[in-house]
């Protein structure tokens, strides 16, 4: 997948911002995983009352639930809200992630109302770990795909002009945790992205491209796009090698 990201409308912060968020882009650059972005980005923005941080592309509304850790690109989240947020699939009924799938601008979640029975229970488990406020940024990747980044906590203060600066804060992060997630890193097992891996699942289970592209909702070509980006991750020679690379890497399942 390409990892890169589209303009999400950020502008420059004022100039008595500017010294601050330099230097927390600075950090950005240097962090050398997505867990110290996020890190970096709770000490950064811990002043407003902001606790975690978590950053992800939304899954395919058809993905097995157990698939949806792999599109989470970092997370500060409370280690058992976050085994619960997967296995129940809440992803795909959070009505923060629904939102954003709609809007190209940040949001408060307190201007997000749940529609269903789930994505009111979503909110309402969300409080026992201290999650009660928070403000999301969406983002869309150049394949197409949404996702966003979001800041909780039990109460949440920004102000107008800390806001922008912020958005531009999240904007580049979001960005820099894409990069990260398409290259691998020496020493350090390969990470593909979840188009990625979503299109090798598929291929293990023997469906064509033009079957994976059907499921996927992308063109055929698009299919052979992320084998071939998985091919190079992998350093394999065709499909079958890549796939049986994938399987013993643990990386599909």
């Amino acid at each position: 997948m390409s990892r890169y990201v589209q303009n999400f409308g950020a502008s420059m912060p004022q100039s008595k911002h500017f010294d601050r968020t330099f230097n927390i882009l600075r950090d950005l650059d240097r962090a050398a995983t997505p867990d110290e972005i996020a890190r970096l980005l709770v000490g950064a923005f811990g002043r407003y009352g902001i606790l975690y941080v978590m950053a992800g592309i939304v899954p395919e509304p058809n993905l097995p639930a157990r698939r949806h850790a792999g599109y989470v690109l970092a997370s500060t989240m409370p280690e058992e809200w976050a085994r619960r947020y997967v296995a129940r699939g809440y992803a795909l009924h959070d009505p923060t992630v629904r939102r954003l799938c709609t809007s190209a601008t940040p949001f408060d979640w307190s201007a997000v109302q749940p529609d269903t029975a789930t994505a009111g229970r979503v909110m309402n488990e969300a409080t026992e770990f201290g999650i009660r406020a928070g403000v999301t940024i969406p983002f869309v990747t150049l394949d197409g795909e949404p996702g966003g980044i979001s800041f909780s906590g039990e109460a949440i203060e920004i102000e107008a002009a800390d806001r922008i600066a912020v958005n531009l804060v999240a904007t580049y992060a979001v960005g820099q945790l894409l990069l990260m997630n398409s290259r691998p890193v020496p020493g350090e097992p390969v990470r593909l992205s979840p188009r990625e891996r979503e299109t090798l699942q598929w291929a293990a289970e023997g469906k064509t491209d033009a079957e994976i592209g059907v499921v996927m909702g992308i063109t055929a070509s698009g299919v052979d796009y992320h084998l071939r980006s998985a091919r190079t991750k992998l350093d394999t020679v065709n499909k079958a090698h890549t796939v049986a690379q994938a399987l013993r890497a643990g990386l599909i399942t």
